[in-house]
């Protein structure tokens, strides 16, 4: 009997340690080498994984710039230019220039300026106040209040004042968490050096705009007309700047009849 358990033991002992080895060997073989510059560009990013630059998380865009021929390495909007020069230097190209972009709510219908159609009592969340007539204000192209916006946030950057989201240029990371956020699609990620922009979404004819909020494009085409740099042209009944032409003089701010154009400050 002795003998017997003996003989399993050993057999069993033997058959392991064949095994151990045979999987040893196979792990040695069948290894996929793994590039040691992702590991320093993930480390290098600032592994918010919120999809800005076009890749899913910061694994994902390291593994791009590896190994993805033509991925650019200044894609990473809340890593800056800092991130993309680190990134450059692992990789051993030069990164280009990269302007920093900031969260702009193109809405200026707070509760005081927005007119009321109802009294909504339902989920609290703009995605539930949209799919509900669009919320209790008259607008359908306004900001709904309700702050998806801002849980959506990594970084504290938009707060609600008045039922009207608004965001900390200082705190925005250009993360565009905020942008897929919102059902109404009024939040776009811009350029930090823009003067001025239009906060206003609604392509109503301005007699209707007019009825439903005290700041809403009108379609006047004031702007557009006096417009040194014929930067502004009226889309849809809703004035659209051109940034590209806008030499930042603020003319539209100042003549704006209904100040849906405001002069921006979005530089940190």
């Amino acid at each position: 009997m002795d003998n017997i358990i003996l003989f399993a033991v050993t057999s069993v002992t033997v058959i392991g340690a064949v095994c151990a080895a045979m999987l040893c060997i196979a792990s040695k073989a069948m290894a996929v080498k793994v590039d040691e510059r992702i590991a320093k560009i993930e480390a290098a990013l600032p592994g918010s994984n919120c999809g800005a630059c076009g890749f899913p998380g910061c694994g994902g865009y390291a593994d791009a710039l590896v190994n993805l021929p033509g991925t650019k390495p200044n894609l990473c909007p809340p890593g800056g230019a800092a991130v993309a020069e680190q990134i450059g230097e692992i990789m051993g190209t030069k990164a280009e220039a990269l302007e920093r972009t900031v969260a702009v709510v193109r809405c200026l219908g707070d509760r005081d300026a927005l007119q009321k159609k109802m009294d909504y009592t339902g989920i609290p969340t703009c995605y539930a106040a949209k799919e509900m007539f669009s919320g209790e204000g008259a607008c359908a192209f306004g900001c709904l209040g309700y702050g998806d916006c801002l849980l959506a946030c990594p970084n504290e950057a938009i707060h609600l004042h008045n039922g009207l989201a608004r965001v900390i240029p200082s705190l925005c990371i250009s993360c565009g968490l905020c942008v897929k956020a919102c059902p109404n699609h009024i939040i776009s990620m811009e350029k930090e050096s823009i003067a001025t922009e239009v906060l206003c979404n609604n392509i109503e004819k301005g007699a209707v705009v007019r009825k439903k909020c005290g700041f809403g494009c009108i379609a006047c085409r004031k702007c557009a007309k006096e417009c040194p740099a014929d930067a502004i042209a009226v889309e849809d009944n809703l004035a659209v700047i051109d940034h590209d032409k806008c030499t930042a003089c603020g003319h539209c701010a100042e003549i704006c009849i209904t100040h849906s154009i405001q002069k921006m400050a979005l530089k940190q």
